[in-house]
């Protein structure tokens, strides 16, 4: 491609930009603006070039875009970008650029010099640019707008980042999936679904992770932080999305509605997730045994907890089987009578932690009651009060596949789908028989420790 010269209007007189003698014997010439030296050996070309930095004048213009430049070094750099040639490798890492100053500045990251240093804080960059970013940080310019809506940002590629919100532009394509991404970021981490790769690890545990923010959220629970505070209460939390629920709790605002059902939310996941009752939509499905779940939460905890390759666990006090060992460890103490959680205030010792709780809000007044918007009753648990609420507004959302019966909580709907299967989870630990539901073992275990007694009374 070759340069085509436009007409430009020139902005500085031509009688001031020009060159004048520096030194007769040297042969060194003075741009009448810059001071910048040039030799009789230079092509003239070089210093009518250098007349265009001062005037304004962009006589080279590029043929595929129309952008115009005052130097042909300028525009044949640029012309790289269209064809892909990038003539400059670095000789670390063999990154190849497409001018030599991008090479100059990359090569920077490999030997550690920092040139550049800031006025303000005195931190110090490799490459001008970064610092001219840098400095908006103390400046607050930001002197690119979106040209859809009010906001402004620092960067040009924050601004085309934003802009893609609004285009609905989505150029980085998964060669695997192709799932569509707005940026190059949340390719790479998506990509690692995909490879397994985890290259965040906690030094407290070796726990692993794709993401950077999980490690961080997950290094909270060893150490206890809790940064983000609700400003009307005084409970914290470990991350900014569970602030952003528990500040729901505080308003009577449910601004999302289902359109089957009419049932209101606070938060739009819940009512995401809601949906999928109506529709039995389980979009999320576990690689080793292909069970589906409604949420990425449940389908993550399946993943974690469940034994799925190695069977079920069994109670050794009276043979109940559960998929998940935590819930083993929790009914064991039915039968132990262990108390872990205890009481700071007191000598009191509960089961469960959600004992615990309501202990330290009837007691101790710690904590914060959740009232039902509609009769004075009070619960410690989010969860009983759902499902309490529920009943006044007579929502059963909770629909049997098998038969038209609806229920009120996803629990109920579980324990009415066993009188459909033959699964047999209960059982009695008198006579090792199995039953379906809890209510029919409770029945039976009551009949057969009677019979079992008299058997002992007659011998």
């Amino acid at each position: 491609m070759s340069g085509v010269k436009t007409g430009v209007k020139m902005k500085v007189d031509e009688n001031v930009v020009t060159e004048r003698p520096c030194n007769e014997r040297s042969g060194q010439y003075l741009c009448a603006i810059s001071n910048k030296r040039f030799t009789r050996s230079h092509d003239q070309d070089d210093l009518l070039e250098h007349k265009r930095v001062h005037s304004g004048a962009k006589t080279y213009k590029c043929e595929v875009c129309d952008v115009a430049f005052n130097s042909s070094d300028h525009l044949h750099i640029h012309i790289r970008l269209h064809t892909g040639d990038k003539p400059y490798q670095c000789t670390e890492c063999a990154k190849c650029f497409h001018s030599s100053g991008l090479l100059a500045n990359h090569s920077r990251t490999h030997s550690g010099e920092k040139r550049f240093e800031c006025s303000v804080c005195g931190r110090r960059f490799g490459d001008i640019c970064k610092l001219d970013q840098h400095s908006r940080i103390h400046s607050g310019e930001k002197p690119f707008m979106c040209l859809f809506c009010d906001k402004a940002f620092s960067q040009r590629g924050s601004l085309d980042r934003h802009t893609r919100i609004h285009t609905g532009h989505k150029p980085y394509e998964c060669h695997l999936c192709d799932k569509v991404f707005r940026n190059s970021g949340n390719l790479h981490d998506h990509v690692r679904i995909h490879t397994g790769e985890r290259p965040y690890k906690c030094s407290v545990c070796n726990r692993a992770f794709r993401l950077q923010r999980h490690l961080i959220n997950h290094s909270r629970i060893h150490s206890g932080e809790k940064p983000h505070k609700c400003r009307l209460c005084d409970k914290a939390y470990r991350r900014s999305a569970h602030l952003r629920c528990h500040m729901a709790s505080h308003t009577e605002h449910r601004p999302y509605k289902c359109h089957v059902c009419e049932k209101t939310f606070k938060v739009s996941q819940r009512l995401q997730a809601h949906k999928r009752v109506h529709t039995e939509d389980k979009p999320y499905t576990c690689s080793r045994c292909n069970k589906g779940f409604k949420s990425s939460t449940a389908l993550r905890y399946h993943e974690r907890r469940v034994e799925c390759m190695r069977g079920q666990f069994s109670c050794p006090y009276c043979g109940k089987l559960f998929k998940v060992n935590n819930k083993l460890k929790r009914h064991v103490r039915v039968h132990t009578g262990a108390t872990p959680y205890s009481c700071r205030y007191c000598a009191d010792r509960f089961a469960y932690h959600h004992k615990l709780k309501r202990h330290l809000l009837t007691s101790h007044s710690e904590g914060t009651w959740l009232i039902c918007p509609v009769c004075p009753k009070k619960f410690s648990h989010r969860g009983h009060l759902n499902r309490h609420v529920l009943r006044h507004e007579a929502l059963k959302p909770y629909v049997c596949s098998e038969c038209p019966m609806s229920f009120y909580t996803s629990c109920e709907l579980k324990s009415h789908c066993l009188v459909h299967s033959d699964f047999k989870q209960f059982c009695c630990s008198l006579c090792c028989k199995y039953f379906r539901t809890k209510p029919s073992v409770k029945r039976h275990f009551k009949k057969c420790s009677k019979l079992r007694c008299n058997q002992f009374f007659l011998f």
